[in-house]
């Protein structure tokens, strides 16, 4: 399932390649020593360590992957353990309930929190921003808001990673996590290789 190097093997990860910025994922993934490749298809969701689900249109990404088949299968390997990330419409696609959504709108679940739609703003209002993150070595990082959305409250079990202007924009239950922001874009692949660490620590 995953690609030898040095006598490591290094975990496989799928990115969800049904719409968004799938290309900047795999790229970020394969700076973090994964083994990274677009996801489509079931049998391509069958094959891999874990998945990232980008940020994009989160009304178009749950349509779509009730259309290619994969909106069942994604709720079973996620609630099978495992490892998930999720980045902006990602998060969205993690939350069990959100609002400002469209009432047909799927989700897969994964967290136990309440994530609100495009809370930061239009396109227009996007922005850049220094995150101080938990789990996450070497000083803040920083995030990509673009049509952000936020956390508006959380269960028991789920851990709050990083808070910007009083709102919660990064969290973890178990093996999934989510950020409201785009760590993809800035070149800095920390966060990425936080959830590197996460599908290793799964596969042992």
């Amino acid at each position: 399932m995953s690609t030898p190097t040095n006598g490591v093997s290094n975990p496989t990860i799928g990115v969800l390649a049904l719409q968004g910025d799938v290309r900047e994922h795999l790229v970020a993934l394969a700076a973090a020593d994964a083994t990274a490749r677009p996801v489509r298809r079931p049998e391509e969701l069958a094959e891999v360590d874990g998945l990232v689900i980008p940020g994009g249109e989160s009304t178009t990404m749950s349509k779509l992957a009730v259309v290619f088949g994969m909106l069942e299968p994604l709720r079973e390997r996620v609630r099978s353990g495992m490892p998930v990330y999720g980045t902006c419409a990602g998060m969205i696609m993690l939350a069990d309930k959100i609002l400002d959504g469209r009432e047909d709108q799927e989700t897969l679940g994964g967290i136990d929190m309440i994530v609100r739609r495009n809370a930061f703003g239009r396109q227009n209002e996007s922005f850049e921003a220094s995150v101080g993150m938990t789990g996450v070595e070497g000083g803040p990082v920083e995030g990509v808001f673009i049509r952000a959305p936020w956390v508006e409250s959380t269960g028991a079990q789920v851990e709050v990673l990083a808070v910007h202007d009083g709102h919660t924009v990064a969290v973890r239950q178990g093996n999934v996590l989510a950020t409201s922001f785009h760590p993809e874009l800035t070149g800095d692949h920390r966060v990425h290789g936080l959830f590197v660490e996460m599908v290793r620590a799964a596969r042992h």
